[in-house]
């Protein structure tokens, strides 16, 4: 029995066809130009982009400035805080601004003193309203006065802002060497706020939103400076970090008292009482030394509900 062998393969193959090299080098470059062509392309949209619009898109309808106050109930009658909430929210209504109000026990203090939730509270309208350009803090004792001025126009625009912009003042009064920049723009300032006659008084102050507003806060709210003692707590922190940071420093515009900080009685900055027509009215001090808030407040109360026109 004959078992098959298998057949033998030739030992001069076929040569392989040669292959054209000609299709492949036309596929390459067409493909480089074609990664050429879209790169050109995306350069002019982007481009394109800068020029009209920048390189953020604001939903329509954002607010541009956010009225924030933070509410500490304590001590004050229901009618009273109702007064304090429906004067930012008729001004904001006027100017198509937004309105936070948060309570003091909204955040995490760890004891320390209440004022502190000023801090956490701006922090938390940035990631509430994340478009909106102005952060205002406006404290409880306090009333908005004027419908008219708005923040943009009255505080924030560049020109009004230089010409408004306490340039080479000590950062406390009346000796302190640091003082506040004198070469700054208008357009270069995110933290605008006012002195009272002890130093920077935080009652009615403004932030551009941005990366910057953000480090200055988080720097503000540090667990380092909320445990150490300051006299006046976040207040002399503030004082300290804006003295000993020029990062924070630089971006900081002090701006005459009666611009948007207006107290009702001494304790102001030279000419820092309120007059009519200016925009805020603060009962600076109301809640302590045996005054009374809302008593204070009830003939401004009337005032200001007369210059919005509720009824």
């Amino acid at each position: 029995m004959h078992l098959a062998m298998p057949a033998r393969k030739s030992s001069n193959p076929p040569p392989y066809a040669t292959r054209s090299t000609r299709f492949p080098m036309l596929r390459r470059s067409r493909v480089q130009a074609i990664v050429l062509c879209a790169c050109a392309v995306g350069a002019v949209i982007f481009i394109l982009s800068q020029i009209v619009g920048g390189s953020e898109r604001i939903p329509s309808g954002t607010p541009p400035v956010v009225v924030v106050t933070v509410l500490d109930p304590d001590g004050y009658s229901k009618d009273y805080i109702n007064n304090i909430k429906e004067n930012r929210m008729e001004y904001a209504k006027k100017h198509g601004y937004a309105t936070f109000f948060p309570t003091v026990t909204d955040y995490d203090l760890n004891g320390s003193p209440n004022s502190w939730a000023r801090v956490p509270a701006i922090r938390h309208a940035l990631t509430k309203f994340p478009h909106s350009t102005y952060m205002w803090y406006l404290d409880q004792n306090s009333l908005i006065m004027n419908p008219e001025l708005t923040v943009e126009g009255h505080i924030m625009n560049p020109k009004r802002l230089e010409g408004l912009m306490i340039r080479d003042q000590s950062i406390v009064p009346p000796d302190s060497v640091i003082k506040t920049f004198g070469h700054l723009k208008g357009n270069q300032v995110d933290f605008v706020l006012t002195q009272d006659k002890d130093g920077l008084a935080q009652g009615s102050f403004i932030i551009r939103r941005g990366e910057w507003s953000k480090f200055f806060l988080d720097t503000w709210f540090d667990p380092l400076y909320r445990s150490y003692s300051f006299q006046k707590a976040d207040t002399h922190a503030l004082e300290h970090i804006v003295q000993w940071h020029p990062t924070i420093l630089s971006k900081l515009g002090l701006i005459p008292q009666r611009i948007m900080n207006a107290y009702s009685k001494e304790d102001a900055a030279g000419d820092g009482i309120y007059k009519d027509g200016d925009l805020v009215i603060r009962f600076a001090g109301c809640d302590k030394g045996g005054r009374d808030c809302a008593a204070e407040a009830e003939p401004f109360s009337k005032q200001w509900k007369t210059a919005f026109r509720v009824q």
